[in-house]
């Protein structure tokens, strides 16, 4: 689904995905539908203490006035729990890519996630703290707004609750939830990195589990999604960690393919395919006329082709161009880059010249070593 940037707040692009759009009118109903509003007016009473006159709640299009109004409040106390956790991450000079909205809440993309216990932990806990002060704010105005503004003492009164109800949920250790990198930045102060995210993941899955079945029972659609998205970033997050791990101190010099073979743009797909056996690399540098690279094709880039018209088509016209790295960058990083842009292959070139080719393939034999490493000295003690 679609994200749309709605505004920017300290550079940090806040955007709405397609799913919020179509759950607020559905959330709207919820809180004002029925009745609902004598539901949520009963909590708020024993909450606040704070009374309610149901006659002028109900009058007209007041509940969908307090629907849409509570419902747009409660995705911006979620903005604003998340701009908690981007205000500390800034503290340490990390980088906010985009806050999104979405319709199991919010999600402040950082561009890394510090491996230092307490900066982590100071991190995932800015969030619920600021769902907490927030609820206070409400709480305080709910009790000196004046008895007339019936309307705006429930909504008050509702987003009260739900800021308390949403710092609450969220430090429940169900990684990558809140409470869940908190528990991974406590495992953290005294084991590896890795192996506290092993840990955290473990009772995020755990969760996960427990959401869908009370979400199956219950039919609730929301804790079922939640279920779903709490396994899938956990499980990937996760490798993740692993994968750093796995790829820590490693630079693109260490794991490229040195002289890698070329290929004429203007050789013929054909041609081409009989060279492949013989050279035995799968990826090959195309150059033009003047030896300059100018882009790569491997096998599957000639599986676009048919059959029949193999022997007229020239690679030139079959090679992908890819983006191009230099051999001090730092291979997980390059890996990551590869990744979001969809990419197997990068060149490598130092001083504007190709000295390399990095692939999907170097990776996987580079970890296969690291892991074959690591085990054999586990072995040893």
């Amino acid at each position: 689904m679609r994200n749309y940037t709605i505004t920017e707040i300290w550079d940090i692009p806040i955007r709405i995905n397609t799913s919020l759009l179509i759950f607020l009118p559905i959330l709207a109903w919820l809180i004002g539908g029925g009745e609902q509003i004598a539901l949520y007016a009963g909590f708020i009473t024993g909450f606040t203490g704070v009374g309610f006159d149901l006659a002028v709640l109900r009058a007209g299009n007041m509940p969908w006035l307090i629907g849409i109004t509570a419902a747009v409040g409660l995705f911006v106390s979620v903005t604003l729990h998340e701009l908690g956790h981007s205000w500390v991450a800034l503290r340490y000079d990390i980088e906010i890519e985009s806050i999104t909205l979405w319709i199991l809440g919010g999600m402040a993309a950082l561009t890394s996630i510090p491996k230092e216990w307490n900066r982590e932990f100071r991190i995932a806990i800015a969030g619920p703290i600021t769902s907490v002060l927030v609820g206070a704010v409400c709480y305080a105005a709910v009790l000196v707004s004046p008895e007339s503004l019936q309307a705006t003492r429930f909504v008050l009164g509702y987003l009260a609750i739900t800021n308390v109800v949403l710092a609450g949920f969220n430090l429940l250790p169900a990684f990558p939830m809140d409470g869940g990198r908190i528990l991974r930045a406590l495992l953290a102060r005294n084991r590896p990195y890795g192996k506290a995210t092993q840990i955290a993941v473990r009772v995020g899955v755990g969760f996960a589990f427990l959401f869908a079945i009370v979400g199956v029972l219950n039919f609730h659609i929301i804790l079922i999604l939640l279920a779903v998205f709490i396994y899938g970033a956990a499980t990937t997050e996760s490798r993740t960690v692993l994968l750093d791990e796995l790829l820590e101190g490693i630079t693109v010099d260490d794991i490229m393919t040195r002289e890698p073979a070329t290929v004429p743009a203007t050789t013929t797909v054909e041609a081409f395919g009989d060279r492949l056996l013989r050279d035995r690399q799968s990826v090959h540098l195309v150059t033009d006329e003047s030896g300059a690279v100018v882009g790569v094709v491997a096998l599957e880039d000639l599986k676009k082709v048919e059959e029949g018209a193999r022997a007229t088509t020239e690679i030139g016209e079959v090679m992908r161009e890819v983006g191009r790295v230099a051999p001090e960058d730092d291979a997980f990083d390059t890996l990551a880059v590869m990744n979001q842009s969809g990419s197997s292959t990068v060149i490598v070139e130092a001083d504007g010249e190709v000295v390399g080719v990095l692939t999907q393939s170097d990776y996987a034999h580079a970890m296969t070593i690291r892991r074959g490493f690591q085990g054999a000295a586990t072995g040893a003690f």
